[in-house]
């Protein structure tokens, strides 16, 4: 029986970034698998590329959580974007995050 009051949400993050030193793909998988990595391992939530899988220049990431209250996803997913922005390997072009 489901209880009554508690409520479920997800955060959603996309980040589009460059990344500054990569001049191949294999530079640029280094980047990203270390990121995803470090992302999983740090803030406990889903990570996946998403897009430009064959630009070695950009990435792009889609990050998840779930909790029980908004804000506190929400917050979640700000930490996770300024540890991403704090990586000197990587510049974010493009970011967004989504409570649903």
């Amino acid at each position: 029986m489901r209880k009554q009051g508690k409520s479920m949400r997800i955060g959603v993050l996309r980040v589009y970034f460059m990344i500054l030193d990569a001049h191949s793909l294999k530079e640029k998988r280094m980047v990203v698998r270390s990121l995803k990595d470090r992302l999983s391992n740090t803030f406990n939530v889903a990570v996946a590329e998403i897009g430009s899988n064959d630009k070695w220049q950009v990435g792009e990431l889609g990050l998840a959580t779930v909790g029980n209250d908004a804000k506190f996803v929400n917050s979640a997913m700000e930490e996770v974007k300024n540890f991403i922005q704090s990586n000197p390997a990587i510049r974010i072009i493009e970011s967004d995050i989504e409570i649903i």
